[in-house]
């Protein structure tokens, strides 16, 4: 009961220190005069991935790669059959054409390079810094492309910049300064409670690390998200919700295990490479078809996409048993 308890607190304390690090940072942004399309493009982006980089972090230096290896692979499963589900059971999902060619192969192109970086099997410094390397030849090349030609996709960046700037508004520089370390030093003791509470009911429980790094953690990481997907979509905004699961995905795959691989050189444990990467593979590949077929998703695929969700946790839990 205390690993639970501890767990949950992990989670709430994580959720409040990204939440308050995104808002000090816009709101310091917004002082300087930066734009909103750079505001919504890389600081919302980073701040609302910082809770799956602070717990992959923190699980790699305590030395449970399996939870930061199922964090990382976890959250993006979650992110499309989970969050994506329930949005367009809420609302159908409507995806833009021209966003999405773009958009779209960015997303397919990380996630072929993830899972090569995978198969590797070892991810080492250079491997790392060149993920974090194509993250950012894709913001460049995104700011680059909207600055030039407003398509719907600089609309949604320039609107999450614009909202979280109209919030943040009456905070000055030294408060939001306060406000973005405040949310930093939440973040990572947030991290550290989540990866202590998860590896204990691992141990106590006999449950394969990486298991409870693929269900409990990447969920609970992956709840921001899913909070902003649900009101995005009950507020017709549901392009936003869809492009917010894409740049998430496109920043666990490149930024996150970029990032951590730079921490802290690591193997990739071999459960993930023989099931779970595939598995993450597959549900890319549906939500692209998904998306091409119909540019959007309806409440029939969000069905299948929370039946399918449903059934690798099923799987997760036979394949734990035996």
């Amino acid at each position: 009961m205390t690993d639970v308890l501890i767990l949950i607190a992990g989670f709430i304390v994580l959720t409040s220190g990204g939440e308050a690090l995104v808002r000090g940072s816009v709101a310091v942004a917004q002082q300087l005069r930066i734009s909103p399309l750079v505001i919504g493009l890389t600081l919302v982006g980073f701040g609302t991935s910082m809770p799956e980089l602070a717990t992959t972090i923190q699980a790699v230096l305590k030395g449970s790669p399996d939870v930061a290896f199922g964090n990382v692979i976890g959250s993006n499963i979650s992110n499309i059959l989970l969050i994506l589900g329930f949005a367009a059971l809420v609302l159908p999902i409507k995806c833009d054409p021209t966003a999405f060619r773009r958009d779209g192969t960015a997303f397919a192109l990380s996630q072929v390079i993830m899972v090569s970086a995978l198969l590797l099997g070892f991810i080492g410094r250079p491997v790392g810094a060149l993920l974090l390397l194509c993250l950012f030849a894709y913001l460049f090349f995104t700011y680059w492309s909207e600055s030039r030609i407003k398509i719907p996709a600089a609309q949604i960046h320039t609107h999450e910049g614009e909202v979280f700037g109209e919030e943040t508004k009456t905070l000055g520089i030294p408060m939001g300064i306060f406000v973005t370390i405040a949310g930093i030093v939440a973040t990572v003791f947030g991290a550290r409670l989540i990866v202590t509470g998860a590896t204990s009911i691992a141990a106590g429980f006999g449950v394969p690390e990486a298991v409870i790094g693929l269900t409990i953690v990447a969920i609970g990481t992956s709840l921001p998200e899913l909070a902003s997907a649900i009101m995005a979509s009950a507020k017709g905004e549901s392009e936003l919700a869809f492009g917010n699961v894409i740049g998430s995905n496109i920043f666990n795959s490149l930024g996150i295990l970029g990032t951590t691989a730079l921490v802290q050189p690591l193997a990739v444990p071999e459960r993930i490479i023989e099931t779970d990467l595939w598995v993450m593979a597959l549900v890319s590949v549906l939500l692209v078809l998904f998306a091409i077929t119909s540019w959007g998703i309806d409440r029939r695929e969000g069905i299948i996409l929370l039946l399918g969700y449903a059934g690798y946790l099923g799987f997760l839990a036979l394949t734990t048993l035996t």
